[in-house]
C-alpha cells in the first residue's frame, strides 16, 4: 500500500466520525447557524434594511426576510459588482461564481472567506466518508479527473470571477493536485470538442482511478475513449474504481454508463451549486444524500406546490416530512438570505436527514393543470426502459397543445441507445407509469382531455448536436428534462428522425 492511501484511512475515519456525530445534532446545528448568520447580517446594508438587529429566532426571521430569487437580488449584486463593501455580507466576496440562469442571463453568486470551506470540504468529506465505509483508499494513488470549467478568472468590481468549478480548481489540495488530470492548460480550453479531444489524449495512457463530472459529460468522454480504442473503460483503466457524479439525476444514465465501463464500480453522488454544497452521498448502503446541516448554510423548505404563492409555508429542518416535495431555500455565510435556488428535494429519511433531488422549480409541465415534475418523468421512462431492455441516451418532454378536446398530449423527444422492438407498446408503458405516479395526469387522460403521450425518436448524437447549436455543449450544461413551453421542442425538430 502506498503512503497516500495509507494516510488517507485514519483521516477518513476521523472525518467520518465527525459527520456521523453531526447527524444527531442537525436541528441544533441549524439553529446555531441562523444565530451566527444574524450576528454578521445585522451589520450589512441588507441587514439594516430588514432590521435583522431585531431578529433572534426563526419565527421573527420569517417576518423580516421574504423569499427571493436572483432577479429580486440583482440590485444588491450590482452594488457588489461595483466594488462596494458590506452589502449582503461583511466586506466583499472573495469570489463571484458566474452561472447561467434560464431567465436572468448570467448570474453572479457571492462566495465569501467564510463560505469557501463549504464548497471545498464537502467534496472532500464525500470521498472520505466513502473511504471510511468501504476501506477503499487505493484510488488516491492513481490519477483522477476533476473536470472543471476554465480556472482562468476575470475580475468584476475587483473580485475574481468565474465558473464555480474553475474557482474550486484553485483550492484542490497539493496532495491531490499531483494526481489531477487533465492539465491546467486543457481545463482552460473553452471549446468543448477541442477540450474533450485533449482530455482523451492526456488520459488514455494513464492509470485513472477516479473520474468525476456530470453524467452526460462522462458518457461523452467514455464514448470518445471507446471510439479510439475499441475497448470498454475498465479495460483501458483497470484501477478505475470510483465514479463521482452530480448535477442531474443519475438513474437515466446509469445503465449505459456502466455498460460502457464494463464492470461494476462504486459511485458517489454530490449536490453542489454556486449557492453552496448542499448534500453528498455519505454511504453506499443508504438511499439519498446527507444534507449539509453544519456547513454555514441555514436551510428552509417550502412545499413545492406553494412556491409561487404570495405567502408560502416556510419550514425549518425540524418540521420537514419524509416523502414531501420541497423547494429548497438557502441562507448562507456568503450573504444569501431567503434565496430560492430553484431546486426541489424530497426527504427519504429524517434520521439522519437525507434527500434526493427531484427537479427544478421551473422545469415542469402543467399546461392542463397536471403539474408533472422531473422525478415523475424520469421514473416512468426508467421503469419502462428496464421492462423493455431499452437504454436511453437523453430525453426531454414538452406539451403539444392543439385545438379541440382530447387532441393535446405530452411530446417526448428521446434519443435511444437501442430502440424498443415495439415503439407503441413502449410509449404505452411509459404513459401508464406516469399515470400511476401523477393522479392529475391520469385524470386528464381518463377524462379525454389529453391523449396518451407521443414519442419522437431523436437521431444518434442529436442532443449533442442540439446543445452544440445553442453554444452549450459540455462542461456543466445539461438538457432540461421537461418544459412548460415548446422552445426546446421546436429547436429539436432538425434533430428528430
Amino acid at each position: 500500500m502506498q503512503i497516500k492511501s495509507l494516510l488517507a484511512k485514519p483521516f477518513a475515519n476521523y472525518v467520518y466520525k465527525g459527520v456521523r456525530k453531526g447527524m444527531a445534532t442537525a436541528v441544533a446545528d441549524q439553529e446555531n447557524i441562523l444565530k451566527e448568520l444574524l450576528k454578521v447580517g445585522k451589520l450589512t446594508e441588507f441587514g439594516k434594511e430588514h432590521q435583522l438587529q431585531n431578529v433572534s429566532v426563526y419565527e421573527e426571521y420569517l417576518q423580516a426576510v421574504p423569499i427571493r430569487d436572483y432577479e429580486q437580488y440583482k440590485g444588491y449584486i450590482e452594488k457588489i459588482k461595483e466594488g462596494r463593501h458590506n452589502i449582503l455580507w461583511k466586506g466583499k466576496p472573495i469570489y463571484l461564481a458566474k452561472t447561467s440562469g434560464t431567465t436572468s442571463g448570467v448570474k453572479y453568486i457571492p462566495i465569501s472567506k467564510e463560505s469557501i470551506s463549504n464548497h471545498i470540504n464537502s467534496a472532500r468529506n464525500a470521498l472520505l466518508c466513502y473511504i471510511a465505509e468501504t476501506g477503499n483508499s487505493q484510488f488516491t494513488n492513481g490519477k483522477m479527473i476533476f473536470l472543471s470549467g476554465s480556472p482562468e478568472l476575470d475580475r468584476v468590481g475587483g473580485i475574481p470571477t468565474g465558473r464555480l468549478s474553475g474557482i474550486v480548481n484553485h483550492h484542490i489540495p497539493n496532495y491531490l493536485r499531483r494526481n489531477q488530470l487533465p492539465s491546467y492548460e486543457t481545463n482552460c480550453i473553452e471549446d468543448w470538442e477541442t477540450k474533450l479531444d485533449r482530455i482523451v489524449a492526456e488520459t488514455i495512457d494513464q492509470d485513472m482511478s477516479l473520474i468525476s463530472g456530470i453524467p452526460p459529460w462522462m458518457q461523452m468522454y467514455f464514448d470518445r475513449l471507446h471510439q479510439k480504442t475499441g475497448k470498454r473503460i475498465k479495460d483501458i483503466f483497470p484501477h478505475f474504481s470510483v465514479l463521482v457524479h452530480g448535477g442531474v439525476n443519475f438513474e437515466p444514465y446509469r445503465n449505459k454508463l456502466f455498460e460502457t465501463i464494463g464492470a461494476p464500480i462504486h459511485s458517489i453522488e454530490t449536490f453542489p451549486a454556486s449557492e453552496g454544497f448542499m448534500a453528498f452521498q455519505d454511504s453506499q448502503n443508504a438511499e439519498g444524500l446527507l444534507l449539509n446541516t453544519n456547513s454555514g448554510i441555514f436551510f428552509e423548505f417550502i412545499p413545492a406546490g406553494e412556491i409561487f404563492s404570495n405567502s408560502p409555508t416556510r419550514l425549518s429542518l425540524k418540521d420537514v416530512k419524509v416523502g414531501e416535495n420541497y423547494a429548497l431555500i438557502v441562507n448562507n455565510n456568503a450573504g444569501l438570505w431567503g434565496y430560492n435556488i430553484g431546486d426541489t428535494v424530497k426527504f427519504v429519511s429524517t434520521d439522519p436527514y437525507r434527500v434526493v433531488v427531484t427537479g427544478r422549480i421551473k422545469h415542469f409541465i402543467s399546461a392542463f393543470g397536471e403539474h408533472v415534475i422531473g422525478e415523475e418523468v424520469e421514473y416512468s421512462l426508467i421503469k419502462a426502459a428496464e421492462e423493455e431492455g431499452v437504454h436511453i441516451t437523453e430525453f426531454t418532454v414538452a406539451p403539444m397543445i392543439t385545438q379541440g378536446e382530447g387532441k393535446s398530449y405530452h411530446e417526448w423527444f428521446i434519443e435511444f441507445e437501442n430502440k424498443p422492438a415495439d415503439m407503441q407498446r413502449f410509449a404505452h408503458k411509459v404513459d401508464n407509469h406516469l399515470r400511476n405516479k401523477n393522479i392529475y395526469y391520469d385524470d386528464l387522460i381518463t377524462g379525454n382531455i389529453l391523449l396518451p403521450l407521443h414519442i419522437r425518436p431523436v437521431k444518434k448524437n442529436g442532443f449533442i448536436d442540439y446543445m452544440k447549436s445553442i453554444g452549450k455543449l459540455g462542461g456543466q450544461n445539461k438538457v432540461p428534462r421537461l418544459s412548460n413551453d415548446r422552445k426546446i421542442a421546436v429547436a429539436l425538430e432538425p434533430f428528430v428522425e
